[in-house]
C-alpha cells in the first residue's frame, strides 16, 4: 500500500454533481440529518458554490463550472479525537498527489491544509468532524481547488489556478476522481495503523519546512523555521535555539 498509495473502491463512487448549492458541505451535512443513510465515500460535487467557506470564516470565490468545489464523506470511527488532525494530512496529501504530476516541485501543502504553488494559493480544504464520545462518527471534507478559472477578484489575494500556472484546461471529474483515489489510499493507511508513515510524507510536503522565513504572532514579528508537525497538529517553530508550538490562530505566514 505504502509504494502504490492510489486506491479507487469506495471515495468518488457514489458521485453526486449538482448545478449549484451555497455550499457542498452544507448540502452533505443535511443529506446526512435526513434519516437515510448516506454511503460512506459519497461525493457531492457542484458546479456553481455561492457561499463556500475557507477556514476562520473567509469566503471562497468561484467562477461556475471552472473550479473543483465538492465534500467528501468519511466515517473514521477508528481514529480518536485527540488523533483527528490525520485527516487534514490525509485529505491534504490526497490533493497533493493528484497535481504533483501536473505542477511538480513548486506545490506544497502550508499548513494545516491549503494548497500552494510557490507562493501562491491554488485551493484550501475545510473538514467538519462530528464526534460521539471520544470518536470520531463521521467528518464532512470541503474542498476547493482553481482548477481552470483564469481570472480572480481583487480580493481573493494571493489566488493562482492550475489553468493560469499551465495555460490549459483540465477535465473536472477526471481530476476529482484522482484526488478520491489519493485520499482513500492515505485513508486505508490511517485504517491499517500506518500514522508515522502518514505523518512522515505529510512533513516532508510542507510549504517553508526548514526554510527560514518571516512569522507573525499575538502582534510580534518574529524569524523562524519551521521543523515539525506535531502529531495533534501543532506547528513547530525554531525562533532562536528556542522551540515554539503554534495553533491554527496563533501564528501567521508573512508573505514577502
Amino acid at each position: 500500500m505504502q509504494n502504490n498509495i492510489f486506491s479507487g473502491l469506495f471515495v468518488g463512487q457514489n458521485l453526486v454533481t449538482i448545478k449549484e448549492v451555497d455550499s457542498t458541505n452544507t448540502f452533505l451535512k443535511t443529506l446526512l440529518s435526513n434519516s437515510k443513510p448516506v454511503p460512506e465515500g459519497t461525493v457531492i460535487m457542484a458546479e456553481s458554490q455561492y457561499a463556500g467557506r475557507g477556514q476562520q470564516q473567509n469566503k471562497w470565490h468561484s467562477e461556475p463550472g471552472k473550479n473543483l468545489t465538492f465534500s467528501i464523506l468519511l466515517t473514521p470511527s477508528f481514529l480518536p479525537v485527540l488523533q483527528q488532525f490525520d485527516l487534514t494530512r490525509i485529505v491534504s496529501l490526497g490533493v497533493y498527489e493528484a497535481l504533483k504530476p501536473l505542477l511538480g516541485d513548486k506545490l506544497k501543502i502550508k499548513w494545516p491544509n491549503d494548497i500552494y504553488y510557490d507562493n501562491h494559493k491554488l485551493g484550501g480544504i475545510l473538514i467538519e468532524a462530528h464526534l460521539q464520545g471520544d470518536k470520531i462518527k463521521n467528518a464532512v471534507i470541503g474542498i476547493g481547488l482553481n482548477i481552470n478559472q483564469e481570472h480572480f477578484e481583487p480580493g481573493a489575494g494571493n489566488a493562482i489556478s492550475v489553468k493560469q500556472i499551465l495555460h490549459k484546461d483540465y477535465d473536472l471529474r477526471v481530476l476529482l476522481l484522482e484526488i478520491c483515489g489519493y485520499i482513500e489510499g492515505y485513508y486505508l493507511n490511517l485504517k491499517a495503523g500506518n500514522f508515522s508513515f502518514v505523518r512522515n510524507v505529510y512533513l516532508s510536503r510542507l510549504y517553508w519546512l526548514n526554510e527560514v522565513k518571516q512569522f507573525q504572532s499575538n502582534g510580534q514579528v518574529f524569524t523562524g523555521t519551521i521543523i515539525n508537525v506535531k502529531d495533534e497538529g501543532l506547528l513547530v517553530v525554531e525562533n532562536k535555539n528556542e522551540l515554539q508550538e503554534f495553533s491554527l490562530k496563533q501564528i501567521e505566514f508573512l508573505n514577502k
